[in-house]
């Protein structure tokens, strides 16, 4: 495979899952290399003519007014490192910190920090050969950027900290010299260079985007999948009433739930509802499918697009024009734009799982499934001596209960640092964290009510279903099968979170509806 190559332009959240899930290879491009290499040059001209620039020749944060000497530059990079390497908790998954890595390279790559070519060389070639840092999770407030987690990272770099490779945790340094990478020794604005910016927030925002637009698709699968258990009244997708509400994302998620139960002879038309003797409206949960599930889309396409910013964004301080001659202090550094997105997300996402836990608890209830058996209880065994997918909606409950607690926003959150010069932060990392933890929570609640409705299709006839439901149905149905008599659920669970995860209900639709949009 081709090495990916980053230029701190072009790229895309694709490519951060690509290089964090699957090890693609990364190499600088000719621009990058240019690009960096002047701003070095600049930079050290800056400190030749003995400029006072903020972080190479001053202290941090509250100390940015003490001037530290020529003989002493060095030292204050290396200090900075160790002093911030204050983070705590469980440690980072790999993927999040092959992220981190990734996106750290490609703001470097811009040409905006001064570091020098061989350092981010280093970076890149920790990456390529698996040299993966350990950084515990908890620390960073979001500005001066994710300086906790970043410095750990940088502190491998050096030879120090600890680091994972092939498998085995290990002193930095003896994981640099198993895979014959030679430590850094940091010079003049290195540090601040490296740990200086949104990585760690934005390598968890940009996992989550992806995983959110997947789990959308397949949401709007089950969703489908349950219209068509519940005997759905189809009128409710008309193009026609979305078209004179022309929000983009529920328009989409029309077009969507029409496709995926195209030729179904389980949905109902009003008029045919009516003759049935049923309402000639569905409840909320199936008929505003559309409004409630296009403003999750609106909302995760508003977070891919601060998020396709952020990867391609320089985001330390200060920052070196080297085509102006100049060096400029700012706040690039802070998350505020990733936390509010984050915060967004967590919200929507917890909005699809509170209806989809709704849709499941109608499958299971007698009194509103339209005729299945009471918690879709198979019918060959005897009544009362057996709870079907009772505990299911429990468990879809809770889950639910517990994301509107996360869904709290960290982005309005502050508490000042650096003795209240840097008074005001972002809590990106705690949004960012937060809005993965509601995603997998979604990604349970969606199983769940996948596993309810393909029982309740069952009881209707699978043969009966649209032909995006019905290869969504035969997916499940070869790894879950249908619940005779009571068994244990979890592995059950565990089993259609996992192909949720990994896109395959998505994947299984696209072969005969096409890619979902």
């Amino acid at each position: 495979m081709e090495k990916l190559l980053i230029d701190g332009e072009s790229l895309t959240i694709e490519d951060v899952v690509a290089v964090a899930r699957k090890n693609v290879q990364v190499a600088l491009s000719k621009k990058a290399v240019r690009n960096v290499q002047k701003s070095r040059k600049t930079l050290e001209e800056f400190v030749k003519k003995k400029k006072i620039i903020y972080g190479v020749t001053t202290g941090f944060g509250a100390l940015g007014n003490v001037t530290i000497s020529a003989d002493d530059v060095e030292d204050l990079q290396v200090n900075l490192i160790r002093s911030h390497s204050a983070c705590v908790g469980k440690t980072m998954e790999q993927e999040a910190v092959r992220a981190l890595m990734l996106l750290r390279a490609n703001t470097l790559a811009k040409g905006y920090s001064g570091i020098r070519l061989e350092t981010l060389e280093t970076l890149i070639q920790m990456l390529n050969k698996g040299v993966h840092p350990v950084i515990p999770e908890k620390g960073s407030v979001g500005a001066s950027g994710d300086l906790g987690p970043l410095s750990h990272m940088t502190l491998v770099m050096m030879g120090e900290g600890e680091a994972e490779f092939k498998g085995k945790v290990m002193r930095g340094g003896e994981a640099l010299k198993e895979a014959k990478i030679r430590p850094v020794k940091l010079d003049f604005k290195e540090g601040v260079a490296l740990n200086n910016g949104t990585q760690m927030m934005t390598a968890l925002a940009a996992l989550a985007v992806f995983d959110a637009e997947i789990l959308l698709k397949t949401a709007e699968t089950s969703a489908a999948l349950s219209i068509e258990a519940l005997n759905g009244i189809l009128d409710a997708f008309d193009e026609r009433i979305h078209n004179v509400r022309p929000h983009k994302g529920q328009r989409v998620a029309a077009r969507n739930i029409r496709l995926l139960t195209a030729e179904s002879r389980l949905v109902l038309s009003g008029e045919e509802a009516i003759k049935r003797g049923l309402h000639p409206q569905d409840p909320y949960s199936l008929r505003c499918v559309p409004q409630v599930m296009g403003a999750v889309r609106d909302a995760v396409a508003y977070a891919r697009r601060v998020v396709e910013v952020e990867i391609n964004s320089a985001t330390d301080n200060p920052l070196i024009f080297a085509n102006d001659n100049s060096c400029l202090s700012g706040g690039n550094f802070h998350g505020q734009p990733v936390a509010m997105a984050m915060d967004f997300l967590a919200t929507a996402l917890t909005v699809l799982g509170n209806v989809s836990e709704r849709r499941t608890a109608r499958l299971i209830d007698e009194n509103l499934n339209r005729g299945l058996p009471q918690f879709l209880v198979h019918k060959d065994v005897k009544k009362g001596l057996h709870s079907g997918l009772m505990y299911a909606q429990y468990t879809a409950a809770a889950l639910a209960s517990e994301n509107k607690t996360l869904a709290h926003p960290a982005s309005t959150d502050s508490i000042p640092t650096s003795a209240n010069f840097e008074d005001f932060v972002s809590m990106g990392p705690i949004a960012a964290r937060k809005a993965r933890a509601v995603l997998e929570n979604v990604e349970y609640i969606v199983a769940i009510e996948l596993l309810c409705a393909a029982q309740a299709v069952d009881f209707r006839g699978p043969e009966k279903l649209g032909k995006g439901t019905r290869v969504a149905y035969e997916l499940l149905r070869k790894h879950v099968p249908i619940l005779k008599e009571d068994r244990v659920l979890s592995g059950d669970i565990e089993n259609l979170k996992t192909i949720v995860h990994e896109g395959g209900f998505v994947e299984a639709v696209k072969t005969v509806a096409g890619d979902l949009e």
